[in-house]
């Protein structure tokens, strides 16, 4: 019996490929072999929805106008199988030197790097949806230009897995993968406890003590379960104190020890308590994408990759990021 999820790594293998040694002259062919002429494509603020693969290409043909030598590098690669969907799961950086601008963030000539989570569905043999988040608010702060508040954690290039097995290649294990989701469904239903404290949620019961949590650009990356509730949680429950999480409406497929997330969006909630994100609270109502990938060890999870659309929960606040950034970065703006 032919492994599908196997069946399909070898498709994206070839995306991936492509996206390392990328050959401009080629690359719209290339697109175009493993994506469906009407696929849906679901790109970050600004981008949002393509038009195919063509619309996919257009959007590289400026990223390598403004990193000629740009290279995709994956720290993670899996598959599985969610709600009938067959995904593939791919997280790492793009990376290299930064020669002219893009989205109008000032160029640094020297090397780069964006963190990326892209999760691909697919059919008979082809993509069918992209969703992909890429985390610009990183290259803008690499480029002295980021012009909103400081993150509360740490921002770092974000490691790939610490047992570096995140390309997975084996045989697919159902067993294995049913036990890693089950133990991210068994963590994801504590959180929502949040408004009985800490203690109802049980977190410690999931997490590896030693545990990384690896945070968007904006908020910033966290070690420990005490950092993860300082730098980020407490003050998003505080944000957003009736965040709702709707699990039904995304998607979750383990791969060994490895769980994928995705959703388009995931959260609804209000802006309101203490604000987030350098915002006054006003009561705005938003929601959020978020893609995820966890890492299972012994029982417990010792690594949580997450990316957010934080350019778009600005936008949703009424917030300009990009026009604010021109201000700050006049003098480097293109005359």
């Amino acid at each position: 019996m032919t492994d599908i999820h196997q069946q399909n790594k070898q498709l994206i293998g070839k995306l991936r490929a492509a996206l390392y040694d990328i050959d401009k002259g080629q690359l719209k062919k290339q697109l175009n072999a493993v994506f469906a002429p009407d696929c849906e494509i679901h790109l970050a603020f600004p981008f949002e929805d393509l038009a195919g693969p063509d619309g996919l290409f257009d959007v590289y043909r400026g990223l390598l106008t403004a990193v000629p030598d740009l290279e995709r590098r994956d720290f993670i690669f899996m598959a599985g199988e969610a709600n009938g969907n067959n995904w593939v799961g791919c997280g790492g950086h793009y990376l290299g030197v930064f020669e002219n601008h893009w989205l109008d963030i000032p160029p640094t000539q020297h090397l780069i790097f964006m963190r990326y989570h892209e999760f691909f569905r697919i059919e008979e043999n082809q993509i069918v949806e992209m969703q992909a988040l890429w985390d610009i608010p990183q290259l803008m702060m690499q480029a002295n230009a980021w012009p909103m508040t400081p993150s509360l954690g740490v921002e770092c290039v974000v490691p790939g897995p610490a047992l570096q097995d995140g390309i997975i290649t084996a045989p697919y294990d159902q067993a294995k993968a049913d036990a890693s989701v089950k133990l991210v469904l068994d963590m994801v239903s504590g959180l929502k406890n949040s408004p009985q404290g800490a203690e109802a949620m049980e977190l410690d019961r999931f997490w590896h003590p030693k545990m990384n949590w690896y945070g968007p650009a904006g908020i910033g990356s966290a070690r420990r379960l005490s950092g993860f509730r300082n730098w980020h949680q407490i003050p998003f429950l505080k944000a957003m104190p009736d965040r709702t999480i709707i699990l039904d409406k995304g998607v979750l497929f383990g791969d060994g020890n490895y769980v994928g997330f995705t959703a388009w969006p995931v959260m609804w909630m209000t802006v309101s308590g203490d604000g987030w994100l350098g915002i006054a609270p006003a009561n705005q109502k938003i929601t959020m994408r978020s893609l995820d990938f966890w890492r299972c060890e012994n029982g417990r999870l010792r690594e949580n990759w997450v990316l957010v659309d934080i350019l778009d929960v600005y936008n949703q606040l009424g917030v300009d990021v990009f026009s604010r950034m021109k201000e700050l970065t006049v003098a480097r703006q293109p005359i």
